[in-house]
């Protein structure tokens, strides 16, 4: 790839700048504190704030910092696919791709779901036909805005983000005249099993975090990426786990968990600031009305990318990998809205713990790959490096893994949807290689070709 952002078909323009890029890192991993109700309810306020703290610490810092030093290393458009690509070959960097498609149809299922949710607050309950009409509204919306480029994308994703951590903040604070106890009592919830609640507690949690590699797909995209990709990260980090925390503590302490339900953050903001109450709600379920749709806006234009890389490498119909006078891959981007669009009507709802999992093994790849690099190519090198040898990388990257373990062990054991769900994952995994060979007997790119 050269300085302009060009490979093989794909001709990009680098127009995402820092501001953009950390309101879209906001939410390819967080979009604010909507979905954590259900958390709170599941385990319990004390082991929802545990979680909700401990998992930054563990899973998010050793994450960013490795996917940092990667995305300054090789600030390229397709982001974790040539990284492993890079260090393992086409086989291994397919499979990172196939593994990140296959938890984005759980993900990008979600988003629909929770825009018609928070339209509800305004509207009342949606008839099932009408819900989905207005999922595919969503869609194609988030799609106009796409075809535009990376970005306004990124301008989007700033705007929305403002209202969202605004209504947020607003509520903390009007919440502070009624707080009454302590927000993390009770610990857990009474009467439920600790293995159970742990597990699904855990892949809740981490569920909330897990992105921070997304919005490398549109490297290419992003102005002097090598640099900016670890900055964005470094005002990213703090500000969603923040985008969690104050508002949960602070509702937590105003109101009583047990009255906490999915999809509930306008009531809850109106039982925390009763004074408040007919302002503040309405801003909360307008903020996640525009939170799903930013959500689904910045995944559309990281995943998106995917296939065009793919097809760039001669691996899917080379039309996906045209870009248009934005430098906007328009077919990738259609084709992936026409996906997401049947996997709207698909109830992803209970396939939490297969979407983590999915996620943090093609994480595993990506970990992998530096680790790789690392050894064997030492001068390969960007503006960002950890003050780590190799060793200390791949201890760093070994932190996250071990917690993707003890996630997987307490579904099983005692999770709600572990089994199954775990079930469906080995089973996408092991169909990865198929689609692979298949789809790389047809004719290949040089590139596709090079060990």
């Amino acid at each position: 790839m050269d300085a302009s952002g060009r490979r093989g078909g794909l001709q990009l323009r680098r127009s995402l700048g820092t501001f953009g890029l950390v309101f879209v890192m906001f939410f390819t991993t967080s979009g604010g504190a909507y979905g954590t109700e259900g958390l709170v309810s599941s385990v319990g306020p004390g082991m929802a704030l545990l979680l909700m703290a401990l998992v930054p610490v563990v899973w998010v810092l050793p994450e960013a910092l490795l996917i940092g030093e990667l995305a300054s290393m090789l600030p390229e458009e397709g982001g974790y696919y040539r990284w492993v690509h890079r260090a393992f070959g086409p086989f291994w960097a397919f499979q990172n791709g196939w593994l990140t498609w296959l938890y984005s149809l759980v993900d990008m299922a979600i988003y629909p779901v929770l825009f018609a949710q928070y339209l509800a607050y305004f509207t009342g309950p949606l008839p099932r036909g009408v819900g989905w009409l207005v999922s595919l509204a969503m869609i194609w919306g988030a799609t106009v805005v796409n075809l535009r480029g990376a970005r306004p994308v990124g301008w989007a994703s700033v705007a929305a983000g403002l209202f969202v951590l605004g209504g947020f903040l607003a509520v903390s604070v009007a919440a502070i005249p009624q707080m009454s106890h302590a927000p993390w009592v009770p610990f857990a919830r009474p009467g439920s099993s600790p293995v159970a609640t742990l597990g699904l507690g855990l892949s809740i949690a981490l569920w909330n975090y897990i992105g921070w590699d997304n919005a490398s797909t549109v490297e290419g995209e992003i102005t002097d990426a090598g640099r900016t990709y670890p900055r964005a990260l470094a005002i990213a980090v703090p500000l969603v786990s923040a985008g969690y925390l104050v508002p949960i503590g602070s509702a937590l302490a105003a109101t009583d968990w047990s009255t906490w339900r999915e999809g509930h953050w306008p009531q809850l903001a109106r039982a925390a600031a009763p004074a408040w109450g007919g302002v503040l709600a309405p801003w909360v379920a307008l903020g996640g009305v525009l939170s799903a749709l930013a959500l689904f806006n910045a995944l559309l234009l990281a995943y998106s990318r995917i296939p065009a890389v793919m097809a760039d490498d001669g691996l899917l119909p080379p039309s996906l990998a045209q870009t248009d006078e934005r430098g906007t891959p328009r077919r990738a981007v259609l084709a992936a809205a026409v996906v997401y669009s049947v996997f709207a009507l698909v109830p992803f709802g209970g396939l939490v713990v297969a979407d983590v999992v999915l996620y943090a093994l093609a994480l595993c790849l990506e970990f992998g790959a530096l680790v790789a690099l690392r050894h064997r190519e030492p001068g390969l090198r960007g503006p960002f490096r950890l003050p780590l040898g190799t060793r200390g990388v791949a201890v760093l990257a070994a932190v996250p893994m071990v917690l993707l373990a003890g996630v997987i062990g307490l579904s099983l054991v005692g999770g709600e949807y572990g089994p199954w769900a775990i079930g469906l994952t080995a089973a996408g995994v092991v169909l990865g290689p198929v689609v692979y060979r298949r789809l790389a007997r047809g004719e290949a790119t040089p590139y596709l070709r090079a060990p």
